[in-house]
């Protein structure tokens, strides 16, 4: 696996922890052990996910609530909330990923951790950010 899909799962674990505990996910990563291995190369990108996810957090969730038509934050299951405030950082904020690069990986997240139907909606959602992009107010 390489060190960046490592660094979005790790920062994927701590969004999810922070959302379900109702904690900041910087005092998460905070409190998590020091990670060591493969995992340790991951750490620095985890860092910067976590850390711009929190601080765009507001702008995020309005725009997942825009455009998620007929599902509230609230509504979603929390993994897939967090896949989609993770992949929207990294697709409008991290100009250093391709655009595509970023919904695939959110994408493969919520194959592999949550629904069925999950894969399907956060690719929809994400796509229509992406297409959206340009004329947004970031």
């Amino acid at each position: 696996m390489a060190a960046r899909t490592k660094a979005r799962k790790l920062a994927l674990d701590v969004l999810y922890a922070a959302d379900v505990r109702g904690e900041s996910p910087v005092d998460v990563l905070a409190q998590r052990r020091r990670p060591e291995g493969e995992e340790l190369a991951a750490l620095p990108h985890a860092v910067r996910l976590v850390e711009g996810a929190h601080a765009q957090r507001e702008r995020i969730d309005e725009l997942i609530a825009t455009y998620a038509v007929g599902w509230t934050l609230e509504r979603m299951p929390a993994v897939d909330r967090n896949i989609l405030r993770l992949g929207a950082y990294e697709l409008l904020w991290v100009d250093d990923v391709p655009d595509a690069v970023a919904i695939s990986e959110a994408v493969a997240l919520a194959t592999e951790l949550s629904t069925e139907e999950s894969p399907r909606f956060v690719n929809g959602l994400l796509s229509r950010l992406q297409r959206l992009k340009p004329s947004l107010a970031l």
